[in-house]
């Protein structure tokens, strides 16, 4: 086999950002991040759970895909079935990758509120179990913002995610 007839594996990057502001203290919808329940905060606004990280992840699949995920997909489950669990949406996405299977994921979010570091390993465990990855292969890090963006005085919260797939 030349050279010019090897076939080397197909290695694509995409990214992805999501970001919702919080509901006000007063309600009753839980704030879920990364799949994980948090307690101390209001949840976020949005038609679905506002999961801005498994909608970050969305994103960046929808940079890999082209197929619009949050802005079809999702919005026929929601809106049509009711569905406003965004794990489904982020299975519905993975779906999409096809011959194209996640090596990384790297997350960053923004926030004042909550405090993320005592729980990075449960969401890292959670996002790769929904992802049939291993959790090695996600990384998070998070920042409070100091109070320069809204997301940095406690209005809501931000995520930017890359993921890294090859072609299998």
């Amino acid at each position: 086999m030349s050279s010019s007839e090897r076939r080397f594996p197909r290695i694509r990057t995409g990214i992805g950002q999501d970001s919702h502001r919080f509901l006000p203290t007063d309600s009753s919808k839980p704030c879920v991040i990364g799949g994980i329940i948090f307690e101390d905060v209001p949840g976020l606004a949005a038609d679905s759970d506002g999961d801005v990280v498994f909608h970050a992840i969305c994103n960046a699949i929808t940079s890999v895909t082209g197929v619009s995920i949050l802005g079809d997909i999702a919005i026929d489950l929601c809106h049509k079935d009711g569905i406003t669990d965004s794990q489904v949406y982020l299975e519905k996405a993975l779906e999409t990758l096809k011959n194209q299977k996640i090596e990384h994921v790297a997350l960053t979010i923004e926030g004042k509120k909550p405090r993320f570091e005592p729980r990075n390993l449960e969401m890292r465990q959670n996002i790769a179990s929904v992802m049939g990855i291993d959790v090695s292969q996600v990384g998070i890090t998070s920042t409070s913002g100091d109070g320069l963006t809204d997301f940095g005085c406690g209005d809501g919260l931000q995520c930017f995610c890359i993921i890294t797939t090859i072609e299998h």
